[in-house]
């Protein structure tokens, strides 16, 4: 089936998806004796997989994240339970639980599911990240009965085969992606309000210089924008500064301070939920989200402005994560919503060249 999708950006050209073929986009010109347009193919290596059907905690999965291990294995941590919310009952006791499965055929197959981490409330929305010598720290939420929310996170020095006990790292503040790590060591707890009643607010960034040992008290972003602004992810530029983007509507937000302060909110245009940020070897930053369906934005100066949409999927779960593979493809894991919901797999080629005509 063809589906058109006009692009949301005044300026940007129609892009046409196809799932299981590709799009193409071209960029503006640049200055100079020659214009120059670049183009970006992407393409779906269609059909999706199931990667995930029932990890035993209720036949519900969703919001995965995935992440390359020091030892070249994929692994992918998700949510588990017996619906959105899985607060504890008689056949759960202690509610939704993170789990994982890991690859060691670049997500060809996939392992068993294993727990990673089940206290006695809801444990949702885990992320993964690898640090350089090995470590994985994955940071996920608690739910409470009520509303409450609280970030904590268990690491691993095996490869995740076995997780420290969780440790809270920002009371009050739940998460959605994964911890980021700068140039210069310094990682970014990625996190938003929300309180007793389950209103969100704000995004906001946790600091830690000693390899997530400690936490700094949350650095709010755009605390005083007006809207409502939660699930963010984060990606430092050649420059050193950051951005960040933030579902709603989509927005945007800069740092030149490794986070500590952020400006105002800038609104992108389009709609998207919970975005997953990747730059290409070839220089493309990929910005996929939910809304509409399973889709990505990609930008080529850095975030400055986005192209797109591009279908991924005709799902409506998403929550994607984006992980290179060894032979140039890029793996998305996403999920489906409903009953019985699974956790899914696609493989991306995105493919830049450069075209110049003299003027």
């Amino acid at each position: 089936m063809k589906i058109t999708l006009k692009a949301l950006l005044a300026g940007i050209v129609s892009l046409i998806a196809v799932l299981g073929s590709g799009t193409r986009a071209p960029a503006g010109p640049v200055d100079g004796e020659a214009s120059a347009v670049d183009q970006v193919r992407i393409e779906v290596q269609g059909p999706p997989r199931r990667i995930v059907t029932d990890a035993g905690a209720g036949g519900y999965q969703a919001f995965p994240d995935v992440c390359r291990l020091k030892n070249g294995d994929l692994l992918c941590v998700f949510y588990a339970g017996y619906g959105h919310v899985s607060q504890p009952n008689a056949q759960l006791p202690r509610g939704g639980r993170v789990c994982s499965v890991r690859s060691t055929d670049e997500g060809k197959t996939w392992s068993k599911a294993s727990t990673v981490v089940d206290t006695p409330a809801d444990d949702r929305d885990p992320s993964v990240a690898c640090l350089p010598d090995g470590t994985l720290l994955c940071n996920f939420f608690t739910y409470g009965p009520y509303g409450e929310c609280d970030t904590c996170v268990v690491r691993s020095a095996d490869g995740g085969r076995t997780w420290s006990a969780p440790e809270l790292a920002a009371p009050s503040f739940a998460t959605s992606s994964p911890i980021r790590r700068l140039r210069s060591g310094r990682l970014l707890l990625i996190v938003y309000t929300v309180d007793g009643g389950g209103k969100r607010s704000y995004p906001a960034v946790c600091i830690s210089d000693d390899r997530g040992r400690s936490w700094s008290s949350a650095h709010p972003i755009a605390e005083k924008s007006g809207k409502t602004l939660d699930e963010t992810d984060i990606f430092q530029r050649k420059d050193g500064s950051l951005l960040a983007v933030m579902r709603e509507v989509m927005c945007s937000a800069e740092s030149r301070d490794g986070g500590k302060t952020w400006t105002k909110a800038r609104d992108l245009g389009f709609p998207g939920h919970c975005p997953y940020l990747l730059q290409t070897m070839g220089g493309v930053l990929l910005m996929a989200h939910r809304v509409p369906e399973t889709s990505l934005h990609f930008s080529l100066d850095e975030g400055r402005t986005w192209q797109g949409p591009v279908l991924i999927d005709h799902v409506n779960g998403a929550y994607p994560s984006l992980v290179p593979l060894r032979d140039g493809h890029i793996l998305c894991v996403y999920y489906e919503e409903g009953p019985h919901s699974g956790i899914r797999a696609v493989a991306l080629t995105i493919k830049r060249t450069r075209l110049t005509s003299k003027n």
